[in-house]
């Protein structure tokens, strides 16, 4: 039997088994810390990317891609052996890029995670190991060097082929190194320039800069911070501070300032979560809910022909259609016009997820939102 279902929406569609929604509304905010909210300028994390072989792959590496075997032949001439790259046959090995994130006022000896993606064929990175890489900067220096043993989280196994099976668990081509680099070189980092520094906030806000500015000139008048734009707090450096440049910076991080949010809804169609900030307004505005499914359902029967009849068995198919509508709902919502009290009448109305997110999408154009609906 054959069943084939064909959805309408009346104004939202409802789904059968989608996900669960889950509709989180920040109502209260509470003060964070400066060192929580910011940055300092000049403290910030560098990118730091490399080429390298993995070896002991099984069978399962590149399939003697040229790349990989001259890349081979490469590594070992560093060992006093001349070998053709055309001389070279093996897969066991895969060619790879590693990337790193290197924190400011990293010293060297110092270790760093690395993240290893494969760049050929290979199947898996299961069991291998990195040989020894350079990590290069956007300026062509070498920070970190990275070896040892990949940790994928996952399996690949199976033959695989015609006739063959083959069985995976994650994603077996890109794995981790804990503390698998060593920085050989630091990166400068100057934070402070002129007896100021600059405080740089991880979520731009004008109303969060001015009130950061007001907290710190409570606690430290003569230090005259200033919110600069946006994103930045200029300030000084207090008298009792001169010459203790880290011990003013673990005090200013102690700080509590209470930031602003954004009236924003952030939905994600994939997981079917839905999040939505406090500062959320909702004009006055009226919301209809309802659905109609048409159900077609194809049947196969047989036809037997009666006893000495001299007919044959046929085949039969039969086609049967269902409407359901289901019963639409008008809601109008009146005070107060917040995110609270529309999370509530969607509630009552039992619309699902994928509802929800048209219902966002609808009130979005019709102009009745006042806030910034990202959807991912």
């Amino acid at each position: 039997m054959n069943t084939a279902r064909r959805t309408f929406p009346s104004l939202f569609r409802r789904a059968a088994g989608c996900a669960l929604a889950v509709f989180v509304v920040a109502t209260v905010s509470h003060a964070a810390r400066v060192k929580d909210l910011t940055l300092v300028e000049g403290g910030r994390d560098n990118q730091l990317v490399g080429y390298g072989l993995v070896v002991g792959l099984a069978g399962e590496g590149d399939s003697n891609a040229l790349s990989t075997l001259r890349a081979v032949s490469n590594t070992l001439q560093r060992y006093g052996l001349s070998v053709a790259a055309t001389d070279i046959k093996s897969k066991n090995i895969a060619a790879v890029m590693i990337t790193a994130d290197i924190a400011a006022f990293m010293k060297p000896g110092a270790r760093i995670d690395v993240t290893v993606s494969s760049m050929g064929d290979a199947k898996t990175l299961q069991g291998g190991v990195l040989l020894q890489a350079p990590l290069i900067g956007a300026d062509g220096r070498v920070y970190a060097v990275a070896q040892g043993p990949v940790a994928i989280g996952g399996f690949f196994g199976g033959a695989g082929g015609a006739g063959g099976a083959t069985v995976q668990k994650n994603h077996p081509t890109v794995g981790t190194i804990s503390n698998g680099a060593i920085v050989e070189r630091e990166i400068p980092a100057q934070f402070v320039q002129d007896q100021k520094l600059r405080l740089l906030l991880h979520n731009p806000d004008f109303t969060s800069a001015a009130r950061m500015a007001d907290a710190i000139n409570a606690r430290w008048p003569e230090s005259r911070a200033i919110a600069t734009d946006a994103a930045t707090v200029q300030i000084g450096i207090p008298a009792e501070y001169r010459s203790r440049d880290v011990a003013f910076l673990a005090d200013l991080g102690t700080i509590e300032v209470q930031p602003d949010t954004l009236a924003r809804i952030v939905i994600n169609e994939r997981t079917g979560t839905i999040v939505a900030t406090s500062t959320v307004r909702i004009s006055h505005v009226a919301i209809a809910h309802g659905a109609l499914t048409i159900t077609v359902t194809n049947n196969q029967g047989v036809s037997q022909p009666g006893a000495f009849s001299g007919g044959t068995t046929q085949t039969v198919q039969s086609t049967q259609t269902a409407v359901n509508e289901t019963k639409g709902g008008f809601t109008v919502l009146n005070e107060p016009p917040t995110v609270e009290r529309l999370a509530a009448a969607l509630n009552s109305l039992g619309v699902s997820t994928r509802d929800m997110m048209a219902i966002f999408q609808s009130l979005k154009r019709s102009g009745a939102l006042q806030a910034e609906l990202v959807i991912n």
